[in-house]
Formats: C-alpha cells, structure tokens, sequence
C-alpha cells in the first residue's frame, strides 16, 4: 500500500509539475508577438456623403458608417483615430455643432476584445481563428469562465467575450468621451457586449461572472456618459444563445440639446411597442445602431422576425418574397416613428471587413412624414439630417 501511495504521490508531482511547464509556456507564448501601441495605416474608405434638409437652427442627426478593419482594433488610439477622421470630414462640411448628435453602430466596441491582442488575429481571415487565439492568450482566464459561465447556449462566446470585458469597457469609454469632447457633440457610441454593466461615479464598470448583455451609451459634448445605459430589448436567435435580454419598460430617454432622444439597438426597431414607450417618455428622435451580418444581405430574401415574435401589422406575404432592405424599410425606423408621431430618426449600420463576418446596410433616415436611404456602398459613409 505504501507503495502505491508513493506512486501516486510521483505521479501526481509529475503531473503537477507538467501543467506548471505548460502554464508557463503558455504565458510566454501569450506575450509575444503582441499589437500594443503599433500604429496602422489610416484609411477611412470614405465612400458616400449626404446631406438632407436645411439647417434651421435645431441641430442635426450624423449618422458615421465607418468602414471597419480587424486592424483598426489594433489598440483604441488606432480605433480613435479613424472616427476622429470621420467626424473632421463631417466638421469641414458644417456639420457640427453643440445641437449634433452622432450615431455610431452597433458593435462598435464589441470587437475591442482584439485591442492588444497578437498580431496574427488581424491577418485571419475567419473570426473563429481570430477568436481561438484571444482565448488561447488568455487561456487560464478564458478556462475558468468557461467552467463558472452562468445557465447559456454558447459557454464559450459567453467566455471570450468576459475575459477581457473590464479593458474593453474602459476603452470604449475613453474613445467616445475624448471624441465627444473633441469634436463638441453629442454620440450614441453605437455598442457593446458587456457582463451585466453600470456606471459608477461616471465610470463604465462591469460584473464578470454575470450576464452578457448589448449596450449603447450616449455620451454628452463633456466627454460623461449620460444614465442609464441602454440595453438591446430583442437579441436576434444567434445573440440569445450567450447573452441576456432588456426590457421595453426600461428604454431610456435622453435629453440633448438637440431634443430629446430615444435609442433602440438594431432589431429594436422592428417593435411597435419600443417606440410607444419612447413616445410616452416624451422622445421626438429615435437613433438606431445596427449590423446586418454577412455581405449582400439586403438584396437576399428576408425570412421574417430573427429571435422574436413579428407584431400584428406584419404580413405573413411579405415573408420570403420582398427583400432584408425592403423588410428593413417597411417594418423597421421609417414605418415606427412615423406611426408613434417621432419626428426624425437615424438608423446606421456597421460596415467593413471584419474578418469573415461580412456587412451590408445603408443608412436610413426619417424626417416627419418623409422618409428615405442611402445608396448601399461598398464604404464608409456620412448622412447629415437637419432636424425641423
């Protein structure tokens, strides 16, 4: 017996010892080769810019389609830089001013989760390596979410994007209060995946071991974000797999000085009900961050509501027969607000190459009665609205 116990014992030595030798090889192997403060050639890919209606004095809705790169998350000073570059374009056509507000897409911090990272992920071509190899840099970290994640469908979505949650919120934070500042605006900083976020003292703090969920911010032209948070009410299926839901009830009116503004985080704006609820908290804008996943989506056939039940006004015809950027003009911001008496809105989608993800949207805009899109270009674009 007590032989065995010593056989034990050297095994488990053994045992211990590897994993020690694989730990360590797995720290020294996660900082090499890491991005940090590398710069990245600056391309804003500006494709398309528009301007609406005549400036009366009310202030204006910037909707920025930023065509976005892995290579842009490279650090959030890379990432800064290039919507700084939009909204110098947009500047030097007069577009801003204390009474601007600016909507940024949905997502567009999501992927800070790269930001540092090492330099490999910039040049895959498909997100799932790109992602790998985040979590396999954080490996000990990225393992124990996994084995603590809290009751979801995709543990390891959930996980990756956990890891790093706390950085990633303080860069989001950083990048859109130093542009708004900068440039004197108000911006819906399009959003991000957080654990169960808040805002404490004015700081972007998160709950790692919590529920995912899709936030946007809305900060002020001094740089604070304004309370609350706003959080996405309907996940489409693929989201509901690893993050938590909102609530109609909970969606927050923000006073700018443009007006007062609601904001619905890309299917939001499918929803009646969303925007009665804005409607009754006295919004009279409504800005929509969005992202149409895969390239050419909106010419494909629309297969109805994604991850929720379609409202009653929604024909079961249109249903495989009209197109996702009909779909997205029928039953979406221009319909919504006009029926819920919202004067003007803004719906803006992510664009780029982002690995193999694939993006497609053109930038909508309602205005009273009127209402109308962009061209769908294969770049980054800027939409003035005027508000009356």
């Amino acid at each position: 017996m007590r032989k065995i116990n010593r056989l034990l014992k050297t095994v488990l030595l053994v045992a211990l010892a590897a994993l020690a030798l694989l730990l360590a090889g797995q720290q020294i192997w996660s900082r090499q080769d890491r991005a940090g403060l590398v710069a990245v050639p600056f391309d804003a890919k500006l494709a398309d810019i528009q301007s609406h209606g005549t400036n009366t004095g009310k202030g204006n809705l910037l909707g920025i389609q930023p065509w976005l790169t892995a290579s842009d998350y490279t650090n959030p000073a890379t990432l800064g830089a290039k919507f700084a570059g939009y909204l110098t374009a947009a500047r030097e056509h007069g577009w801003l001013s204390e009474k601007t507000v600016v909507v940024f897409p949905e997502y567009t911090g999501t992927w800070l989760v790269a930001s540092g990272e090492k330099t490999s992920i910039y040049a895959e071509s498909r997100s799932d390596d790109a992602m790998n190899t985040v979590a396999l840099t954080h490996f000990p970290e990225f393992a124990y979410r996994f084995l603590t994640a809290p009751a979801v469908q995709d543990r390891a979505k959930w996980a990756l994007f956990t890891v790093k949650a706390g950085q990633a919120a303080k860069d989001y934070q950083a990048v859109f209060s130093h542009l708004s500042q900068q440039f004197g605006v108000s911006i819906v900083a399009g959003s991000i995946l957080l654990p169960e976020p808040a805002l404490v003292n004015g700081q972007l703090v998160v709950n790692p071991g919590k529920r995912l969920f899709n936030v946007s911010a809305v900060f002020g032209a001094d740089g604070h974000i304004i309370a609350p948070l706003v959080v996405k009410v309907f996940p489409i299926q693929d989201e509901l797999e690893f993050i938590g839901t909102g609530n109609t009830a909970s969606l927050p009116v923000f006073d700018t000085p443009a007006g007062k503004l609601g904001v619905l985080i890309c299917a939001d704006a499918w929803y009646p009900d969303n925007y009665v609820a804005l409607k009754k908290s006295g919004a009279d804008m409504v800005a929509v961050p969005s992202f149409s996943a895969h390239d050419h989506v909106w010419s494909t056939v629309w297969g109805g509501y994604n991850g929720g039940a379609a409202p009653a006004d929604v024909s079961a015809d249109d249903i495989g027969h009209i197109t996702e950027g009909d779909a997205w003009m029928k039953y979406a911001l221009p319909r919504r607000t006009q029926a819920a008496g919202i004067r003007a809105g803004m719906n803006v989608f992510l664009r780029g190459d982002l690995w193999d993800l694939g993006s497609d949207g053109a930038t909508i805009r309602v205005s009273g009665a009127e209402s109308g899109k962009e061209p769908v270009v294969q770049g980054a674009t800027l939409s003035n609205l005027w508000l009356n």
